[in-house]
């Protein structure tokens, strides 16, 4: 599974907003970013704006910018929801993906 594929994202995302919330921290901006991902701005936008349709994360404002009708502005409490931690804890897909990280970060290390 590649790096830049939405699950593994997503599942990085959830994961490190709950790892914030259980350590009672705000999200580091640098981290919050396409360029942290290694994405085009366009695939971020995407993703931040169906985490947080779907439920999954809140602390977020869609606004008209530009030719862009539904851009996703972060505010500071950008967090994740009860619904997203029940979501990367109980999504199958994403057992695969923490197998990958996991295997990914041991290979770094």
């Amino acid at each position: 599974m590649a790096q830049d594929d939405y699950f593994v994202i997503v599942y990085k995302l959830l994961k490190y907003l709950y790892d914030c919330l259980k350590r009672g921290v705000r999200p580091a901006a640098e981290i919050l970013n396409a360029e942290y991902f290694g994405i085009i701005d366009d695939y971020w936008e995407y993703i931040i704006r169906n985490l947080y349709r779907d439920g999954y994360v809140e602390g977020v404002t869609l606004t008209r910018v530009h030719a862009k009708p539904d851009y996703p502005s972060m505010q500071p409490h950008f967090s994740i929801t009860p619904k997203g931690i029940q979501y990367i804890q109980e999504n199958s897909a994403f057992e695969k993906i923490r197998g990958y990280v996991k295997d990914i970060a041991a290979i770094i290390s």
